[in-house]
């Protein structure tokens, strides 16, 4: 086990949900439960836990943390509830450099897909560009409700993913 994973374990649990309860958007009790789940060998034992506490969760609180995502490309710069990670990651996929064309095309797919299942769509956008995004999105309207909550909770586990390799980037030391 490396020096980071060492820290990670040992932090307090207080500690351990300030520093990765942000992995899942706006929704800390993920990082809560999987405190208890420690020590983990590495960041994928890590993941996987977390996304385990996921899985076990209530169908409510999985509908819970897909509606605390952004809908994509409409609330950069007027949500102020839109996390940094958030604004970085639809940045990263060119969402806040739209046409008026594409800026009206997300708009209608996101009102679409609102209606559809009373959530926000869902994508790991930073391994995504606008083009997959809206292929997505328009793919996507077939799933069914249960279907489209699965994907939505595997894109998330993607995100959150991404999020722990870079949160435990920042514990390296630095030399």
């Amino acid at each position: 086990m490396n020096s980071v994973m060492r820290r990670v374990n040992e932090m307090a649990s207080a500690r351990f949900v300030e520093r990765f309860g942000a992995l899942y958007e706006h929704s800390p009790w993920v990082a809560e439960r999987a405190a208890g789940l420690r020590p983990f060998g590495d960041s994928g034992a890590m993941l996987a836990a977390m996304n385990g506490v996921l899985a076990r969760a209530t169908t409510e609180e999985k509908l819970a943390l897909v509606r605390a995502h952004p809908e994509l490309a409409r609330r950069a710069g007027l949500d102020p509830d839109l996390t940094r990670a958030s604004q970085a990651e639809q940045a990263s996929a060119g969402l806040d450099r739209l046409t008026p064309e594409e800026y009206a095309r997300f708009n209608s797919l996101n009102d679409g897909y609102a209606a559809r299942f009373g959530m926000p769509f869902v994508i790991c956008v930073r391994l995504s560009d606008k083009a997959l995004i809206l292929s997505e999105m328009t793919r996507r309207l077939a799933h069914t409700p249960e279907q489209e909550l699965e994907t939505a909770i595997a894109e998330i586990g993607k995100i959150a993913g991404l999020r722990l390799a870079d949160a435990l980037a920042r514990e390296e030391p630095r030399s």
